[in-house]
């Protein structure tokens, strides 16, 4: 009986409506373009490694330029947990990678190197496109709300 009586009063309460507002409705991207920049950035991570290590080191049995992936493992937890943020900055450090790539294509004499050099590029490539349009919903959301804010602002002066 006494659970009763809570529900009722429960039932009763409401909010008043000068506290009410409107929960803004979370943008979805399409599912495939996470997928695409979580995968490319996996694959450019273990791209670099095997490149460094044995595929075609710059100095037999492997180099210290295998800590080149540690920049890339930063943002990895939170691409994996599509956080919005982490995937801003690091579709910018993306594009060192891009740039290196595009060095090591164009200069190694090394066949298998300058073919590895075109991989990077194309998986930070993919990861740059798919990052940032996967962002783009949200960053459409955010100017609407920002939009509704000011004019809400100015309508109550």
């Amino acid at each position: 009986m006494k659970k009763d009586g809570i529900k009722k009063m429960a039932a009763n309460t409401s909010t008043p409506t000068a506290f009410k507002t409107q929960v803004p409705v979370r943008p979805k991207p399409p599912l495939w373009l996470y997928f695409g920049a979580a995968g490319s950035l996996l694959a450019l991570i273990v791209l670099c490694v095997a490149w460094e290590l044995f595929l075609a080191p710059l100095r037999p049995g492997g180099s210290w330029m295998v800590l080149k992936v540690l920049p890339l493992l930063l943002p990895l937890r939170g691409v994996l947990k599509r956080d919005i943020y982490t995937m801003q900055w690091s579709s910018m450090l993306i594009l060192i990678y891009f740039a290196e790539g595009i060095v090591r294509a164009t200069s190694d004499s090394n066949h298998l190197s300058a073919m590895l050099g075109w991989g990077e590029v194309a998986l930070t490539c993919i990861y740059f496109v798919c990052s940032i349009m996967y962002l783009q919903p949200y960053k459409k959301a955010a100017k609407a709300a920002t939009k509704e804010a000011i004019e809400k602002a100015s309508r109550s002066r």
